[in-house]
């Protein structure tokens, strides 16, 4: 895999390499060619005639498949499972023209010497204090017990896995680019709780009400009491929900909403109150002595 150190903006510090005439390739490209162990050369600019098959072919293959939703009726699909099996489908229907073509070409090629290309491009991210890093201009929190410390993320094609000395921490959907950020309370939760000032401008703040009803028992506490009580009162009930079921306390807050309440902190652990773990009782062990003996021949003594 590729390894990539970000700034804080989240821009690669490698810079793409360049053709003789000055046009840029994209940097996977290039990787793609190194690994390959082959030249990569751009067309003249204003010679579209240069274009070679696989462009054509692009074409083709646009055509073939608007023309197999035109007969489909419809370009909606279920699932992304639904698309992927109808593009494999138009897709085998093309190359079964293509077999024999395709049997010549591979008794003339000789057997690819190189390792298998990686699945995934590697970063590593420095975790900032506010608990989150920058991956390809997208950020993801990250449990806070990391702030400070410098991960490894590999990122797929769909997924991310953020690993710390070769441990994996957490894994997160890989998010379109207009997304922009992927946080996660539960990770952060700990450090605002001690925090409470910082909540009311905090810059994820939306993505601190997992429902309507945390997002109704923020108002409530706003409307009802000062701007810090709420802060901290609703922080430490949704600090709650992490610990807990964050479903028994929507729940609660639900039940609160319909009986006209202020959804106070105390009332909310009156309705689902913490679990309250017993710590076992464990009896000293007194450990014998004298059982040492058994291994020791008789007769001899060891100094």
């Amino acid at each position: 895999p590729r390894e990539h150190w970000t700034d804080n903006s989240g821009a690669a510090t490698h810079r793409p390499e360049k053709e003789k005439s000055g046009r840029e390739f994209n940097p996977q490209y290039v990787a793609l060619m190194k690994h390959f162990g082959m030249i990569p050369r751009t067309i003249q600019v204003g010679k579209a005639h240069e274009n070679g098959d696989i462009e054509s072919l692009n074409g083709v293959l646009k055509r073939r498949l608007k023309q197999h939703l035109l007969i489909r009726g419809s370009r909606d699909f279920m699932s992304v499972d639904e698309y992927r099996s109808f593009l494999e489908e138009v897709l085998e229907k093309a190359n079964a023209m293509r077999t024999q073509r395709l049997a010549e070409e591979l008794e003339a090629m000789s057997k690819l010497n190189v390792s298998r290309l990686a699945e995934y491009e590697e970063y590593r991210c420095l975790v900032m204090s506010w608990g989150t890093i920058t991956v390809d201009r997208r950020i993801y929190s990250v449990p806070g017990r990391l702030i400070g410390e410098k991960v490894q993320v590999r990122r797929y094609e769909k997924q991310i896995e953020v690993f710390f000395k070769d441990v994996l921490q957490m894994t997160a959907p890989w998010i379109p680019r207009d997304q922009q950020h992927c946080v996660n309370y539960r990770h952060l939760i700990g450090w605002l709780v001690r925090k409470p000032g910082a909540f009311r401008n905090y810059r994820f703040k939306k993505d601190f009400f997992p429902n309507e009803d945390f997002r109704w028992a923020y108002d409530a506490l706003s409307d009802t009491v000062s701007a810090r009580t709420a802060d901290r009162e609703y922080l430490q009930i949704l600090h709650h929900a992490a610990q807990t079921m964050e479903c028994d306390v929507a729940a609660a807050l639900q039940l609160i909403r319909e009986q006209g309440e202020v959804p106070r902190l105390d009332r909310v652990l009156e309705l689902n109150p913490p679990p309250n773990t017993e710590v076992p009782q464990i009896e000293p062990y007194v450990a014998n002595l004298m059982e040492y003996d058994s291994l020791i021949p008789s007769g001899r003594c060891m100094l």
